[in-house]
């Protein structure tokens, strides 16, 4: 059981989350640059993010995930049963059974004409609460609504499921588990996972590193220190690069300027690469290397920084209490006494029984 439950999670943990790695890792990573753009079988362009970044792109697929799935759940929960119960008492009505035999049915009777309960009993409520973990916590630096959308679907979610047990399906038979078996670690991963994915969120796919480099290396509050917005001043015209459009043989560009070079169509474009007139054109400049060292540095710092807060929070608030640790081991230790005494007395009647003679200490 408990391998089935990893293998549905990371079937499903991939088939729901690949489009969201890819629109926050992947998406315009490859493209190339104006000119010499990276194409699929020498024909097709690789997709871009929306100007103003991936992160929105990012949010707006997490909202349509977390609405629209969660919504889609619900129905589905609900109306499946419902609608196999409908079948089967047409069904019954078609075999010749009247209305009043069925309402004169004993209770149990009734109750077995309810669906039965999934063979692996309630691994599709877990999966859908861990599933719903993961794009609570993953994500959760670009779509900050995602915890309250969660909350305001559980607390749906648990009148649905009570009605569903109740009148929908037969009685599950009780079996009994000490904890709740694999979902504990595969948490714990996806908790792991959240660390990093979000580390990587805000240095990679949203503009605060690129900001916060501009700011006190590029910025006008240069060795000044930081003061807001107004570090910030002529960022988005450091944050694009130029491309001449004459070497596509252009003659008009919805947006050109005249260049004292001898340029007269420029087309800006998100980047950090040189202009065409230097000596080494759109190859990355100095400052991309600075932004890339910068969001590696922020990518380690934040894992070690929230996970040695998480390491001594998990040390302040035990598993177990220490009360309770001494009386388990008090248990221990008096079980076996209780055994070694057994054990002696049984051993002092089989030599009493053979006629040897036997002292009140261990043989």
């Amino acid at each position: 059981e408990n391998s089935f439950a990893l293998k549905m999670f990371l079937f499903q943990f991939v088939n729901l989350n690949s489009s969201i790695f890819y629109i926050a890792f992947f998406l315009g990573r490859f493209a190339g640059r104006p000119g010499k753009y990276n194409k699929l079988f020498n024909r097709w362009r690789l997709e871009e993010c929306h100007p103003s970044g991936c992160l929105i792109d990012l949010c707006l697929q997490m909202g349509v995930i977390m609405v629209l799935k969660q919504m889609w759940n619900n129905f589905m929960e609900l109306g499946y049963p419902l609608l196999q119960n409908w079948w089967s008492r047409r069904k019954m009505k078609r075999g010749g059974q009247l209305m009043e035999h069925k309402i004169s049915l004993p209770q149990w009777e009734k109750d077995w004409n309810l669906q039965p309960m999934n063979l692996h009993g309630l691994m599709d409520e877990y999966l859908e609460m861990v599933l719903q973990f993961g794009f609570t916590t993953i994500f959760v630096a670009a779509f900050p609504l995602a915890p309250l959308l969660a909350l305001l679907n559980n607390i749906i979610e648990i009148r649905l499921d009570a009605y569903k047990f109740v009148t929908q399906w037969r009685r599950p038979m009780p079996a009994r588990a000490t904890d709740i078996g694999i979902w504990y670690g595969i948490l714990e991963g996806i908790g792991v996972l959240a660390v990093i994915t979000n580390a990587f969120v805000i240095a990679i796919t949203s503009d605060y590193i690129p900001r916060f480099v501009y700011a006190y290396k590029y910025g006008p509050c240069t060795d000044q220190g930081y003061r807001q917005e107004k570090c910030l001043k002529g960022y988005v015209n450091s944050s694009l690069s130029v491309f001449d459009l004459s070497e596509l043989g252009m003659g008009y560009s919805g947006y050109s300027q005249a260049n004292s070079q001898g340029f007269s169509l420029l087309y800006r474009y998100r980047d950090y690469r040189a202009p065409p007139w230097s000596s080494t054109p759109y190859e990355f400049t100095l400052q991309f290397w600075h932004v890339l060292a910068a969001r590696l540095a922020f990518i380690i710092v934040f894992e070690h920084l929230v996970f040695g807060i998480k390491s001594f929070i998990a040390y302040l608030i035990p598993d177990m209490p220490k009360d309770l640790c001494d009386r388990m081991r008090r248990e221990k230790y008096l079980v076996q006494e209780m055994m070694y005494e057994a054990e002696l007395e049984h051993l002092q009647r089989e030599r009493k029984k053979n006629g040897k003679q036997y002292h009140h200490e261990w043989p």
